[in-house]
Protein backbone atom coordinates (compact mmCIF):
# COMPACT_ATOMS: atom_id res chain seq x y z
CA UNK A 1 0.00 0.00 0.00
CA UNK A 2 1.66 3.08 -0.82
CA UNK A 3 1.25 6.15 1.67
CA UNK A 4 -0.51 9.31 0.40
CA UNK A 5 1.75 12.50 0.65
CA UNK A 6 0.70 15.37 2.44
CA UNK A 7 1.81 17.52 -0.66
CA UNK A 8 -1.01 15.53 -2.31
CA UNK A 9 -3.53 15.73 0.51
CA UNK A 10 -4.67 19.45 1.77
CA UNK A 11 -6.76 18.21 4.15
CA UNK A 12 -4.32 16.82 6.29
CA UNK A 13 -4.69 17.15 10.25
CA UNK A 14 -1.57 17.36 12.10
CA UNK A 15 -1.94 14.69 13.79
CA UNK A 16 -1.51 12.34 11.10
CA UNK A 17 1.52 14.63 9.68
CA UNK A 18 2.92 13.42 12.67
CA UNK A 19 2.37 10.00 12.26
CA UNK A 20 3.55 9.73 8.90
CA UNK A 21 6.92 11.38 9.69
CA UNK A 22 7.55 8.35 12.66
CA UNK A 23 8.19 6.39 9.00
CA UNK A 24 9.44 8.79 6.65
CA UNK A 25 10.68 11.87 8.70
CA UNK A 26 10.50 14.27 5.82
CA UNK A 27 6.66 14.33 6.30
CA UNK A 28 7.67 16.55 9.60
CA UNK A 29 8.36 19.33 7.31
CA UNK A 30 5.27 19.89 6.32
CA UNK A 31 4.05 20.76 10.15
CA UNK A 32 6.90 22.97 10.34
CA UNK A 33 5.61 25.06 7.15
CA UNK A 34 2.28 25.27 8.99
CA UNK A 35 3.88 26.42 11.77
CA UNK A 36 7.21 28.16 11.61
CA UNK A 37 5.95 31.69 11.34
CA UNK A 38 3.43 31.22 14.48
CA UNK A 39 5.91 30.11 16.25
CA UNK A 40 8.69 32.61 15.36
CA UNK A 41 6.08 35.71 15.41
CA UNK A 42 5.32 34.48 19.32
CA UNK A 43 8.98 34.21 20.20
CA UNK A 44 10.21 37.46 18.17
CA UNK A 45 7.46 39.29 20.29
CA UNK A 46 8.61 37.63 24.05
CA UNK A 47 12.68 38.12 22.98
CA UNK A 48 13.42 39.86 19.86
CA UNK A 49 14.11 38.44 16.77
CA UNK A 50 17.89 37.03 17.00
CA UNK A 51 16.39 34.64 20.24
CA UNK A 52 13.19 33.91 18.11
CA UNK A 53 15.71 32.49 14.97
CA UNK A 54 17.26 30.05 17.91
CA UNK A 55 14.09 29.40 19.93
CA UNK A 56 12.33 28.83 17.03
CA UNK A 57 14.67 26.19 15.42
CA UNK A 58 14.99 24.63 18.92
CA UNK A 59 11.18 24.41 19.27
CA UNK A 60 10.87 22.54 16.22
CA UNK A 61 14.04 20.19 16.94
CA UNK A 62 12.53 19.25 20.37
CA UNK A 63 9.54 18.36 18.44
CA UNK A 64 10.28 16.58 16.10
CA UNK A 65 12.68 13.94 18.58
CA UNK A 66 9.73 14.16 20.43
CA UNK A 67 7.29 13.07 17.70
CA UNK A 68 7.28 9.55 18.80
CA UNK A 69 4.92 10.56 22.01
CA UNK A 70 2.68 12.52 20.15
CA UNK A 71 -0.93 12.25 21.46
CA UNK A 72 -2.83 11.53 18.21
CA UNK A 73 -5.66 12.69 19.71
CA UNK A 74 -5.07 16.14 19.54
CA UNK A 75 -5.47 16.51 15.74
CA UNK A 76 -3.95 20.52 15.65
CA UNK A 77 -0.47 20.60 17.10
CA UNK A 78 -0.27 24.60 17.93
CA UNK A 79 -0.60 24.03 21.28
CA UNK A 80 1.73 21.28 21.33
CA UNK A 81 4.54 23.52 20.05
CA UNK A 82 3.80 26.32 22.15
CA UNK A 83 4.13 24.75 24.66
CA UNK A 84 7.71 24.08 23.88
CA UNK A 85 8.09 27.15 23.12
CA UNK A 86 7.31 28.69 25.94
CA UNK A 87 9.16 26.09 28.06
CA UNK A 88 12.34 27.57 26.21
CA UNK A 89 11.51 30.87 26.75
CA UNK A 90 11.19 30.13 30.39
CA UNK A 91 14.81 29.66 30.43
CA UNK A 92 15.54 32.76 28.43
CA UNK A 93 13.16 34.67 31.51
CA UNK A 94 15.55 37.35 32.23
CA UNK A 95 16.51 38.08 28.83
CA UNK A 96 12.75 38.76 27.98
CA UNK A 97 12.73 41.01 31.60
CA UNK A 98 15.60 42.80 30.50
CA UNK A 99 13.74 43.19 26.24
CA UNK A 100 10.66 43.84 27.77
CA UNK A 101 12.10 46.70 30.12
CA UNK A 102 14.57 47.95 27.02
CA UNK A 103 11.12 48.10 25.11
CA UNK A 104 9.55 49.94 27.63
CA UNK A 105 12.53 52.82 27.76
CA UNK A 106 13.05 52.91 23.83
CA UNK A 107 9.63 51.44 22.29
CA UNK A 108 11.43 49.95 19.64
CA UNK A 109 9.16 47.32 18.55
CA UNK A 110 10.69 43.73 18.16
CA UNK A 111 9.16 43.18 14.74
CA UNK A 112 10.33 44.44 11.43
CA UNK A 113 8.59 47.57 10.53
CA UNK A 114 5.66 46.90 8.56
CA UNK A 115 5.07 48.78 4.39
CA UNK A 116 5.29 52.54 4.77
CA UNK A 117 1.81 52.70 4.86
CA UNK A 118 1.59 53.45 8.00
CA UNK A 119 1.46 56.96 9.09
CA UNK A 120 4.30 58.77 10.80
CA UNK A 121 1.39 59.72 13.94
CA UNK A 122 0.36 56.69 13.81
CA UNK A 123 3.55 54.89 14.82
CA UNK A 124 4.71 57.31 17.32
CA UNK A 125 1.03 56.22 18.77
CA UNK A 126 2.02 52.63 18.43
CA UNK A 127 5.30 53.42 20.10
CA UNK A 128 4.18 54.97 22.95
CA UNK A 129 1.45 51.74 23.30
CA UNK A 130 4.24 49.25 22.87
CA UNK A 131 6.13 51.34 24.91
CA UNK A 132 3.13 51.11 28.57
CA UNK A 133 2.23 47.81 27.52
CA UNK A 134 6.25 46.35 27.73
CA UNK A 135 6.74 48.45 30.99
CA UNK A 136 3.25 46.39 32.19
CA UNK A 137 4.64 42.92 30.74
CA UNK A 138 8.05 43.41 32.57
CA UNK A 139 5.67 44.01 35.61
CA UNK A 140 4.53 40.81 35.44
CA UNK A 141 4.87 37.50 37.03
CA UNK A 142 6.06 35.09 34.37
CA UNK A 143 3.08 32.83 34.94
CA UNK A 144 0.56 35.86 34.08
CA UNK A 145 2.36 37.24 31.14
CA UNK A 146 3.04 33.67 29.69
CA UNK A 147 -1.05 33.25 29.53
CA UNK A 148 -1.69 36.79 28.68
CA UNK A 149 0.59 36.52 25.64
CA UNK A 150 -0.57 32.85 24.99
CA UNK A 151 -3.95 34.00 24.70
CA UNK A 152 -2.90 37.53 22.87
CA UNK A 153 -0.09 36.62 20.91
CA UNK A 154 -0.43 32.59 20.53
CA UNK A 155 -4.80 32.97 20.00
CA UNK A 156 -5.07 29.58 21.86
CA UNK A 157 -7.99 29.26 23.95
CA UNK A 158 -8.31 29.14 27.98
CA UNK A 159 -8.25 25.28 27.40
CA UNK A 160 -5.42 25.26 25.15
CA UNK A 161 -3.03 27.38 27.89
CA UNK A 162 -3.81 24.96 30.39
CA UNK A 163 -2.34 21.94 28.32
CA UNK A 164 0.30 24.37 27.63
CA UNK A 165 1.00 25.45 31.11
CA UNK A 166 -0.08 22.04 32.79
CA UNK A 167 -2.40 24.03 35.05
CA UNK A 168 -5.92 24.33 35.81
CA UNK A 169 -8.18 26.12 33.75
CA UNK A 170 -9.42 28.23 36.74
CA UNK A 171 -5.35 29.51 37.36
CA UNK A 172 -5.46 30.42 33.49
CA UNK A 173 -8.74 32.48 34.25
CA UNK A 174 -7.20 34.41 37.09
CA UNK A 175 -3.59 34.82 35.65
CA UNK A 176 -5.69 36.18 32.60
CA UNK A 177 -7.46 38.42 34.73
CA UNK A 178 -4.82 40.07 36.72
CA UNK A 179 -2.72 39.95 33.72
CA UNK A 180 -5.13 42.24 31.65
CA UNK A 181 -5.83 44.06 34.70
CA UNK A 182 -2.35 45.63 34.18
CA UNK A 183 -1.86 45.45 30.77
CA UNK A 184 -5.38 47.96 31.05
CA UNK A 185 -4.23 50.46 33.61
CA UNK A 186 -0.68 50.76 31.74
CA UNK A 187 -2.52 51.69 28.43
CA UNK A 188 -5.35 53.57 30.23
CA UNK A 189 -7.92 51.28 30.47
CA UNK A 190 -7.71 49.93 26.57
CA UNK A 191 -7.98 46.14 26.93
CA UNK A 192 -4.79 44.77 24.71
CA UNK A 193 -6.67 41.55 24.13
CA UNK A 194 -10.12 39.75 23.16
CA UNK A 195 -11.99 37.33 24.98
CA UNK A 196 -11.23 34.05 23.49
CA UNK A 197 -13.12 31.04 25.48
Amino acid sequence: MTQTHPAETAEVDDAELIRWSRDDPEQFASLFDRYIEQIHRFVARRLGTQAADDIAAETFLIAFRGRASYDPAARLAGPWLYGIATNLIAKHRRGEERFLRALSRTGTNPLPEPPMADTVVGRVAAQEVDRRLAGALASMSSGDRDVLLLVAWGELTYEEVAAVLKVPIGTVRSRLHRARRKARIALGGDDPTREVA
